[in-house]
C-alpha cells in the first residue's frame, strides 16, 4: 500500500457555460498535478451551476460515453493521476431525471468506482428552495473504491448529514465528500460534518466545493478542506477558485487506529 499520498481538494466556481467549465476544472487540475499532486478531486456539479436547475438534465451522459466523462478520462490519463469527479449527470431510467453521480478514474483514464447520490438534497427557509428530488434519482448503493492507499468511499455533499453511509464495512481510509453546499447551511455545518466523519471512522476527509456566486445569484460555501483521522484541517480554500493540497500519512493514520480501535468497538450496524 502507498504510505502517503498527495491530494488536492479543488475549488470551483462553475458557472452556466459547460465548455468554460470543462476549461476550468483542466487548467485546475493541471495545476495540481504540477504542484505534486497524485490524487485530485473536483467538486459537485464542477460541469454546471445553471439558474434553472433542469439544465443538468440535457447534458445527462450514458455511463462511459459522452463529452464530459472523456474529458475527465483524458485528464486523468494525461497527468497520471487519480482524479475524482465531484459529480457528472447520468441518464436515468426515470423519465425527466437523472443520477447525479461521482466517478473516481485511476492513472490510465479508466473509471475506478461510481457512485450514484443516495441522498437528495432538500431546504426551504422561506429564501432559499432546494429540492434535488424534483430533477434526480437517488442512487441505493454504497460504493468503496479499492484504491493504492486503502479502501476510498466515495460520496456527495448532503450525504455528509448521513453518517451511517460510511459506516459501511470495509471501514474506509479515505472519505470523498465533494459538494456545492449552499452559503446558509455551509456557514452552519459544513467543517463541523467533515471533521465529525472523519473522527467517527478514523478516515482522511478530502472535500472539494463549489466557491462563490453563481447564476441566478445563488451562492455557495466554498471552504474546501482535506481532513486527517484525528479531525485537523490540513489545508483550506475559503472563498473563489483555488487548490487545498495536503500530503496524507497514512503511517499515521494507522497508528491512531492502532491506539485508539473504536472501529472494532462497535456494537451496533456491524457485518456479522
Amino acid at each position: 500500500m502507498t504510505s502517503t499520498l498527495t491530494a488536492a481538494a479543488i475549488q470551483m466556481v462553475s458557472g452556466d457555460d459547460c465548455s468554460a467549465n470543462l476549461n476550468a476544472a483542466a487548467r485546475l487540475v493541471a495545476e495540481a498535478a504540477a504542484r505534486g499532486a497524485g490524487f485530485a478531486a473536483l467538486p459537485e456539479y464542477f460541469y454546471l451551476m445553471p439558474e434553472d436547475e433542469t439544465a443538468r438534465l440535457r447534458l445527462a451522459e450514458p455511463f462511459g460515453v459522452g463529452p464530459i466523462q472523456t474529458s475527465l478520462a483524458g485528464l486523468a490519463h494525461e497527468y497520471g493521476l487519480w482524479l475524482l469527479a465531484g459529480s457528472v449527470p447520468l441518464q436515468s431510467k426515470d423519465s425527466g431525471k437523472f443520477y447525479n453521480s461521482s466517478l473516481l478514474f485511476d492513472p490510465t483514464g479508466r473509471c475506478a468506482a461510481r457512485y450514484d447520490k443516495i441522498h437528495l438534497f432538500g431546504f426551504d427557509n422561506g429564501i432559499e428552495h432546494y429540492r434535488e428530488a424534483d430533477t434526480m434519482s437517488a442512487g441505493d448503493t454504497v460504493t468503496s473504491a479499492d484504491t493504492p492507499w486503502g479502501v476510498t468511499r466515495l460520496s456527495i455533499c448532503y450525504d455528509l448529514r448521513f453518517p451511517e453511509l460510511y459506516r459501511q464495512d470495509p471501514a474506509p481510509t479515505l472519505i470523498t465528500a465533494p459538494a456545492a453546499f449552499t452559503y446558509t447551511t455551509g456557514k452552519a455545518h459544513w467543517e463541523l460534518l467533515l471533521r465529525a466523519r472523519a473522527v467517527e471512522n478514523l478516515a482522511f476527509v478530502v472535500a472539494p466545493g463549489q466557491g462563490g456566486v453563481h447564476p441566478g445569484g445563488k451562492r455557495t460555501f466554498g471552504h474546501s478542506l482535506i481532513v486527517d483521522p484525528w479531525g485537523e484541517v490540513l489545508a483550506s480554500c475559503e472563498d473563489g477558485e483555488g487548490i487545498a493540497l495536503a500530503t496524507l500519512d497514512f503511517s499515521r493514520q494507522a497508528d491512531w487506529r492502532a491506539r485508539l480501535p473504536a472501529l472494532q468497538h462497535r456494537r451496533l450496524g456491524r457485518t456479522p
